[in-house]
């Protein structure tokens, strides 16, 4: 088992140690391009980690296209990181696990702590040897999946956390401003507590501490270890929580809702609170 979560140091002092692979993911790659961490390769979450016909996540063949191009084998122990306080960071994470490759971290802080601590960064793309690699099948105890959540929805079953703003949750707003992905309707799941993403990290873009979490969740309702669902808009900011809830409080029943608010929002004949 490799640690989940690693710290800016420990990529310093590892990241060219031959089983590891550093990886950027953005939601695009001009912030890669702009300058990265030596070594790492940069995966767009936009182009490269969705179906580019459906909006579905990236499917088995996929998976193995985009990690074997990456130079990652399956013994590879693969170092995420990205911006946004590693909301696309976490979604990889998820995304490898689903299909199967369990040695895969996340760099604490994100590209926010990399740069805020002046470590040097490169423009160079790095040459990585092409590897055959080799998924598993979809673990779906890990995904929610719409049906799973309009039952929870309308007879319960699972804890629900809606890790958007509040603005969102209440329905005041459909998506934060820019947001070209939207939903019809405003509002939330009935029954999810409203646990905002960002109230988990400190400034530096680093994970709060277990006690500090563990008192963040269960002072909104939530108990630790009990099913639960996270969600968000489009399933990246519930990525990052599923991270907490999974691997920094030890919940060992917790999905992802990647459908999120932009499909539970458009769907018809589902009940949503404001």
């Amino acid at each position: 088992m490799v640690d989940k979560l690693v710290s800016a140091d420990w990529v310093t002092q590892h990241r060219d140690d031959a089983d590891v692979r550093l990886v950027e993911v953005d939601v695009d790659t001009e912030a890669y391009g702009e300058g990265h961490i030596e070594g790492a390769v940069g995966w767009n979450w936009t182009t490269q980690l969705q179906d580019p016909q459906r909006r579905d996540i990236l499917n088995r063949e996929g998976v193995e296209s985009l990690l074997s191009a990456s130079g990652v084998a399956n013994d590879t122990h693969v170092v995420l990181y990205g911006d946004n306080n590693n909301w696309f960071a976490a979604y990889a994470l998820w995304l490898l696990e689903l299909y199967g490759h369990d040695r895969v971290s996340l760099m604490d802080g994100g590209r926010v702590k990399w740069l805020a601590d002046n470590r040097p960064t490169t423009t160079a793309v790095p040459v990585v040897a092409a590897t055959t690699y080799r998924a598993q099948p979809a673990n779906q105890a890990l995904r929610a999946r719409r049906d799973e959540v309009i039952e929870v929805a309308r007879h319960g079953g699972r804890q629900l956390v809606d890790v958007r703003s509040p603005a969102e949750f209440n329905g005041e707003i459909i998506a934060p401003p820019g947001m070209t992905e939207t939903a019809q309707r405003a509002g939330h799941i009935p029954g999810a507590r409203n646990i905002p993403w960002a109230r988990a990290v400190n400034e530096d873009g680093t994970f709060k501490t277990t006690d500090e979490l563990r008192a963040l969740y269960e002072g909104a309702g939530i108990r630790v270890g009990e099913p639960t669902i996270a969600y968000c808009r489009i399933g990246e900011r519930s990525s990052h929580t599923w991270f907490v809830l999974k691997y920094l409080l030890g919940a060992a029943d917790v999905k992802n809702y990647d459908g999120s608010w932009t499909e539970y929002g458009s769907m018809i004949d589902v009940p949503i609170e404001k």
